[in-house]
């Protein structure tokens, strides 16, 4: 096995380790709703978070086998991470500590949640430039930050979708 296919068989491990972490952690807390006689118990929106995780235990791990779909891989699972990050950032906005301080800010939202999911985005994206890019030391990083596959692509997106939410959301308490 080369070193180039051992590195991606680790980051591809550590990629499916974190999305399972989050899967489970997100069905402890987000339990799919349950059709029992006549009642449903659980919220529909709990959906959302178990199909991003499935997505990104099975299908995501999947399309970064396979150069012809690696591409396909990292854009799912980047917009993953982005609809993760924005819906935990509302939840943790509109159920803000207490008290407000930097520390209960960092401990009691779901900070952490998001830097874990930005951590999953990380390892897809080193998946990618170890496929696309390869590695090596001397080769200086080019293009343009705000084109895709670099990070400012992300970041627009990242606003974008953000701000769509946002007027869904405001356009939604209006109804």
């Amino acid at each position: 096995m080369s070193v180039k296919a051992y590195t991606k068989t680790i980051l591809l491990a550590g990629l499916i380790v974190l999305a399972l972490g989050g899967f489970l952690l997100h069905s402890r807390i987000h339990p799919l709703p349950v059709k029992t006689e006549n009642m449903v118990s659980g919220r529909s929106a709990n959906i959302v978070p178990a199909v991003c995780g499935i997505l990104s235990i099975i299908v995501v791990p999947i399309l970064f086998l396979f150069r012809r779909t690696i591409a396909y891989g990292y854009v799912l699972n980047g917009f993953t991470v982005i609809v993760g990050t924005i819906t935990m950032a509302h939840y943790s906005i509109v159920f803000p500590p207490d008290k407000i301080t930097v520390g209960l800010l960092m401990t009691n939202t779901l900070l952490a949640d998001i830097l874990i999911l930005w951590g999953k985005f990380f390892v897809g994206k080193a998946i990618f430039d170890l496929e696309f890019f390869g590695y090596d030391a001397a080769k200086e990083k080019k293009g343009v930050t705000y084109r895709y596959p670099n990070l400012g692509w992300w970041l627009i997106h990242l606003a974008g979708v953000s701000i769509v939410y946002y007027l869904g959301n405001l356009l939604w308490r209006q109804i």
